[in-house]
């Protein structure tokens, strides 16, 4: 007679992760996931807790990942300041295919190295691998988010291979409890090779930067073939706005300690990170040259100038594939009522920067590179398994010139250069690239020339790319 038993679902594949101590600055590196001896190009996005009441997280999960699946995402990555999710969220990434990056739930700190909190670590791993390890969806344990680079921050530089929780205690869990499977000690991981280099050189890195234009310098010239991390914030909907913000502060932004308050800034005034206010700000003043009057045009501007720079993020990883190997960007939804880098909000109302992301995650994905020696690439991504036929134009929303167009093979698991257009820096325009292939049609746009530019012209150029203005 059966005393006991347990029945779980259990999936058959091998993951490896491809990654190098460092790259260099002509991209002699790696950083990327192999699955079933597969290479793996990333499109994901960052997991936060989905509500500051925990008891309510169960609730927000089905909902939030048909939305990572909407998008085409194939990872999340479960940050190190989360917590660990139910098994309803494995399950579900299990039967969608999608692969989960999993943080130990320490970040952004120098953690105590006591025997006694050694232990308390030990024990919290040994319990998470134990409920996680038949998931076929986690691809990855990393010991915790920026720990690494909180050894190098404040100018005061010590190694973090002395850390021993994630150098000696998650190691040693992982050895008896989940060999197989890839570990990353921290996210940056920096190795030893790495700290003596510098960390500049990371294969895989969370490049947030100076948070100016997102074409500055800093993000077309960051080394790492993989981003981690890298977002760019907008501004909820108004009508998110105002149930979060009581009336007589809805409007304006500045010096508004409500807003403050829900910026991630639990103390106005001696918190840190009052800053992303004036951020926030700062973002559509550098795109649109002033910052608008109203909260109705704030927002507006605020989602587009969010939309604009994860699409040029996630552009600038996928029309550089191999060079690049994925991108997850931050983040896909808020866990109470704020202003943040989510493109969607806590009450699940989307910003302009879903839209986008949807367009230029589908399988084949038609992008416009930026100019080299006068002259724009117009690439075809396709992250699909088979080569793929395309038929392709390019246009000019405000003369209607048609600028390139036919027919083209898009190569297997491959970028593939099918026209060259002329750069003109010195003019302002939106090119529209429409394309119908055997896995479906596809529209993008592209902002040429340098900002800033016209709110209401923009405006014209969401319509005529098919998008809400």
């Amino acid at each position: 007679e059966p005393i006991d038993s347990l029945s779980f679902r259990h999936g058959i594949r091998t993951v490896e992760l491809d990654r190098t101590s460092v790259t260099t600055e002509a991209g002699d590196g790696d950083f990327c996931f192999v699955v079933n001896g597969e290479r793996i190009f990333i499109l994901g996005t960052n997991w936060v807790p989905l509500d500051a009441y925990h008891s309510r997280d169960l609730e927000r999960i089905a909902p939030i990942l048909e939305l990572v699946d909407d998008l085409g995402c194939n990872m999340i990555r479960c940050w190190g300041g989360n917590v660990y999710e139910n098994d309803l969220f494995y399950d579900l990434c299990d039967e969608k295919g999608i692969l989960v990056w999993q943080d130990m739930a320490m970040a952004c700190a120098i953690y105590p190295q006591d025997p006694g909190f050694q232990e308390q670590l030990r024990v919290e791993v040994s319990q998470v691998v134990q409920r996680l390890r038949q998931h076929a969806c986690l691809a990855v344990w990393a010991g915790d988010n920026e720990c690494d680079q909180k050894y190098l921050w404040g100018g005061r530089r010590r190694d973090p291979n002395a850390n021993v929780l994630t150098r000696a205690v998650i190691p040693a869990v992982l050895a008896a409890e989940d060999p197989s499977r890839p570990y990353l000690p921290s996210s940056p991981y920096v190795d030893p090779i790495a700290f003596e280099i510098g960390e500049r050189f990371l294969p895989e890195d969370h490049p947030w930067g100076p948070r100016d234009y997102f074409k500055s310098d800093f993000y077309r010239g960051t080394l790492c073939h993989f981003a981690s991390e890298m977002g760019y914030h907008g501004c909820p909907e108004p009508a998110s706005v105002k149930r979060f913000i009581t009336p007589d502060n809805v409007w304006p932004y500045s010096a508004n300690v409500e807003w403050l308050l829900h910026s991630t800034s639990p103390i106005p005034g001696l918190d840190i990170h009052d800053y992303r206010v004036e951020l926030m700000a700062s973002q559509v003043r550098v795109l649109f040259g002033s910052v608008p009057a109203s909260l109705e045009e704030f927002a507006f501007a605020s989602q587009a100038s969010q939309a604009e720079a994860l699409k040029f993020f996630v552009e600038m990883f996928r029309s550089a594939k191999w060079r690049r190997t994925g991108i997850i960007w931050w983040n896909i939804a808020d866990g109470w009522p704020q202003f943040s880098d989510a493109v969607v909000d806590y009450y699940l109302v989307r910003k302009r920067a879903y839209e986008v992301l949807k367009r230029i995650q589908l399988p084949v994905c038609i992008v416009i590179r930026e100019p080299v020696d006068g002259w724009h690439e117009v690439v075809a991504c396709n992250d699909s398994r088979d080569d793929v036929q395309v038929a392709f134009t390019v246009h000019d929303v405000d003369s209607g010139a048609g600028l390139a167009g036919g027919q083209a093979i898009a190569a297997a698991d491959a970028v593939t250069v099918v026209a060259r257009i002329p750069a003109r820096d010195d003019r302002q325009r939106c090119l529209i690239l429409e394309w119908d292939s055997t896995l479906g049609p596809g529209r993008n746009h592209y902002l040429a020339g340098l900002p800033p530019f016209g709110l209401e012209r923009y405006r014209t150029w969401l319509e005529a790319a098919g998008l809400p203005a």
